[in-house]
């Protein structure tokens, strides 16, 4: 069965890998990217019926039996959320008597009504004049013209909230309100009414909104022009070739909005280009209706493709493999970015998340892509174009030693107590997975833990070690992906072995499921205690089974019964997963990757081994880091850390980890305050 299960896998990715030598799927999120395109495109006045059936039918489909929507699959209602499908449905057409806005608006009322929700929604429903914009918080403009070094300058916030905020604050100067065609009053509970007048908050920043209303009313605002206007051409200058801003919806969707108020009309080549985006490549429309995707991941995708077929055997002669590392030499990126406002290279090197983001690279990418083309890449092309981008990894490492995703020393925590940060991620500091995918490159590229970059990254991810023995993760759900991360970074720089890896592998036996696999909700977000704990599923499952692989227990009973739960559920070559296992904005925004569910599964079986007959030979095993590097690090180059909590040295004898010194080193700064 394991070959079977394992060829079917291997087929199925290779029938679906597009002519150019790509991969992706569908990236599932809630409904409000579809009920924020409906409005966006009743603010441009725009005709929506083209969608409507089709978007009525996604909506519908993923109303919960309470009335509300969630953020995830079998997540708990979501009052924003549950807000924004409201309007949406009745501004297709329903009636607010239908069955499933009334269940809708027993439950937005049960939580508080609007006044309770987050400030983008709030910002949606005051663009109809469905509430008040004295209820929303302020923003000046001529935060335009802060220098970087500034605090609440632009490059203070992460890239999608800059990205964000720059047109918001055309839009929150210029207060629009548009038609709707019919009013929302009935979601405002009881007793609330003055509430929504209040910019909820306290403290400096909260007097300073008050302050910016009263001089938005003033008949006359000096330098307010000039400062829409240079953000009229900072917001057209990071427009994308496909029309999109970073690649995803909340910059790209207010960006047009703001345009449009500064007088670009639908048919401006600016408009026309972003709509035409969000149209023909965001969209998706099959059985399940109509719906917009938030972001896309072709370039993440191919990368892991590439890594999961070189698991299971295929040489990189194979056509599949030459294909896509063809391509995904070809994305990547040489000019600048944002990034470049605090690293002073002239050129880039990395890879973006989606086919055209290219004035966002990011780390995370950079890394995976570099450890593809080391894995599945001929010649001194690929190798070249894989040094490139570990020297741009290397230059965009912050200052505590550890990496984030889109820029270094984002870490400014001042930017949360403005009024307008209800919204939980406004910052890309170093994290956990991010800084182990880095190392792992750095392994791959034959450093090892002598070197100062992996020396630093490993007493970073030492201190983020949480006490059960598992590691955060930021970009995936969410000890299971963090814990995975670290373990595949610690193995090949010969600490697999160590206490801190020792403690991993307890935790992610202890929460194995009774079914064999493993699962973690995305409540884990919200509450710690829920870490490792959820219904399995086929990739969380994976990515629990590499990392028994990777630090030498693949014979272990707890890996044998994860590999068989992932040969028991396949289904015609892959795994159903309806469950969310990537994250967005952690507490806020999750992701479903459509390519998960298939490739972490495929690359786990293929780690176990049974593919030499469809190969020919049993090839370099992702999991066996001696392909990337030639040789395997020796223990002689493997020392402790100067300072700080080692995983490199620590032996592990009868069971019991004995480890080093505590440290003496300060605690890394994940963020700083001024």
């Amino acid at each position: 069965m394991s070959e079977s299960a394992l060829r079917g896998a291997v087929d199925w990715l290779l029938e679906r890998q597009d002519a150019a030598g790509w991969w992706t799927a569908e990236m599932e999120t809630n409904v409000t990217m579809t009920a924020e395109h409906l409005l966006l495109l009743r603010f441009l006045d725009l005709d929506h019926a083209e969608i409507a059936e089709g978007a009525k039918e996604h909506i519908l489909g993923k109303q919960r039996a309470d009335g509300s929507w969630p953020l995830y699959h079998e997540g708990p209602g979501d009052l924003s959320t549950t807000i924004e499908a409201y309007v949406a449905l009745r501004l297709l057409g329903f009636d607010a008597s239908a069955a499933p806005l009334a269940r809708a608006r027993h439950f937005v009322l049960d939580q508080g009504g609007l006044a309770e929700a987050r400030v983008f929604t709030k910002l949606w429903l005051a663009l109809f004049g469905q509430y008040p914009w004295d209820g929303v918080p302020s923003m000046p403009p001529e935060l335009i013209h802060l220098p970087s070094s500034v605090p609440l300058n632009l490059y203070d916030f992460a890239c999608w909230a800059r990205g964000t905020i720059a047109p918001l604050l055309i839009v929150l100067s210029r207060k629009p309100v548009r038609p709707l065609g019919f009013g929302v009053q009935e979601l405002v509970a009881p007793g609330s009414e003055a509430r929504l007048h209040r910019v909820p908050g306290s403290g400096v920043f909260w007097w300073l909104d008050r302050l910016q209303k009263v001089y938005e009313r003033l008949p006359r605002q000096p330098g307010r022009d000039r400062a829409r206007r240079n953000l009229t051409a900072w917001i057209t200058d990071h427009q994308e070739a496909d029309g999109s801003w970073g690649g995803i919806q909340p910059p790209w969707v207010y960006s047009l909005i703001a345009l449009h108020l500064e007088g670009m009309d639908a048919d401006h080549p600016v408009m026309r280009k972003g709509l035409r985006g969000l149209r023909e490549r965001f969209a998706v429309s099959d059985s399940h209706g109509w719906r917009l995707q938030a972001c896309m991941s072709p370039v993440w995708d191919t990368a892991w493709a590439v890594l999961a077929l070189r698991a299971c055997g295929l040489p990189r002669s194979h056509p599949a493999v030459r294909s896509a590392i063809e391509w995904i030499i070809g994305e990547q990126i040489a000019t600048g970015g944002d990034w470049q406002v605090k690293v002073p290279l002239r050129e880039c090197g990395g890879w973006a998340f989606e086919f055209d983001n290219d004035a966002y690279p990011d780390v995370d990418d950079t890394a995976i892509v570099v450890l593809a083309l080391l894995e599945g890449g001929e010649g001194r092309r690929a190798r070249a174009a894989a040094e490139k981008g570990a020297r741009w990894v290397e230059a965009m490492r912050s200052r505590n030693g550890a990496w984030g995703s889109f820029d270094k020393d984002n870490t400014r925590r001042l930017v949360y107590r403005i009024p307008f940060a209800d919204f939980g991620a406004m910052l890309d500091p170093p994290s956990e997975d991010v800084t182990a995918h880095v190392l792992e490159m750095l392994a791959g590229l034959g450093r090892g833990t002598g070197d100062p970059l992996v020396r630093g990254g490993l007493r970073y991810l030492a201190h983020e070690q949480r006490a059960a023995g598992s590691w955060y993760g930021r970009w995936g759900v969410n000890h299971v992906y963090g814990t995975w991360c670290v373990l595949s970074a610690l193995s090949p720089l010969g600490c697999e072995r160590s206490a801190s890896a020792h403690r991993a592998v307890d935790w992610l036996l202890r929460v194995q499921n009774r079914d064999g696999g493993w699962g973690e909700s995305c409540h884990s977000y919200e509450d710690e205690s829920f870490a490792g704990v959820g219904v399995s599923t086929a990739s969380q499952t994976a990515w629990a089974v590499m990392s028994l692989q990777r630090t030498g227990h693949g014979a272990h009973p707890a890996c044998r019964r994860g590999l068989d739960f992932l040969r028991e559920r396949q289904q015609g070559g892959t795994w159903p997963e309806p469950e969310y296992t990537g994250t967005g904005f952690p507490g806020d925004f999750y992701l479903n990757y459509g390519m998960y569910r298939h490739l972490f599964p495929t690359m786990a079986l293929g780690m176990a081994g049974g593919l030499e007959q469809l190969a020919g030979t049993r090839g370099d095993l992702v999991g066996r880091r001696s392909a990337l590097v030639g040789t395997r690090v020796s223990a002689k180059a493997r020392v402790p850390a100067a300072s700080g909590a080692s995983m490199t040295d620590t032996p592990v004898t009868a069971g019991r980890a004995v480890t080093g010194p505590p440290s003496e080193s300060p605690a890394p700064d994940r963020e700083r305050e001024d």
